[in-house]
């Protein structure tokens, strides 16, 4: 990579860092182009170099979330639901689990740009590429009806999605542990696993 590049992705990064933390303290609305440049030491120009608007700054954090939550998934969720193996479904739910400290910040700026259409149609397909996965390890596995499986899917994602945003805004009201248990439970209910 050449200096030029280098300084280029250094000043993406940064840009992007900066985002976060207004967001986290002024929130996602009050936050404005102006205030992320200043914050990372430069000007309106060179951020509209890197970025065309502020809900397209958040969307790269979204897709810094993704690449967060995915590195750290061997196997990948499709060859997760496909195996049918409890072990394998509660332990990459407690995987996780134990991430949601780390991309809290990025999740709670996405809820309060949640009204921005370029964010919400994000935050839709990431929903929807984590059923899809799903639905193709069902697939793959054979297990319950061909029409059902989409459904269970959805029904099973949105558990783990919405118990994470209980977790950013409240934390654990019920112990961790009995959370990933019920969630496993009710996982492989849900994908027709029965181990």
């Amino acid at each position: 990579m050449s200096l030029r590049a280098a300084q280029k992705q250094m000043t993406y990064e940064l840009f992007l860092a900066k985002a976060l933390e207004l967001f986290g303290t002024k929130g996602y609305a009050a936050t404005t182009i102006d205030d992320i440049a200043t914050a990372a030491g430069s000007t309106r120009t060179t951020f509209y170099l890197h970025f065309s608007s502020k809900a397209d700054v958040m969307s790269a954090l979204l897709t810094k979330v993704d690449s967060i939550l995915t590195a750290a998934d061997d196997p990948s969720l499709t060859a997760v639901i496909a195996s049918g193996s409890r072990a394998l479904i509660h332990q990459w739910l407690d995987r996780k689990l134990t991430q949601w400290d780390e991309i809290k910040p990025y999740m709670t700026a996405s809820y309060q740009a949640a009204h921005d259409p370029v964010v919400a149609a994000k935050t839709e397909q990431w929903f929807e590429d984590a059923v899809t996965d799903m639905t193709e390890g069902l697939n793959q596995s054979g297990r319950l009806d061909p029409d059902r499986r989409r459904i269970r899917c959805v029904l099973a994602f949105g558990q783990l999605e919405h118990m994470s945003r209980r977790y950013f805004s409240i934390g654990w009201r019920t112990p961790r542990e009995i959370c990933l248990e019920e969630l496993t439970d009710s996982w492989c209910y849900l994908l027709g696993v029965e181990d």
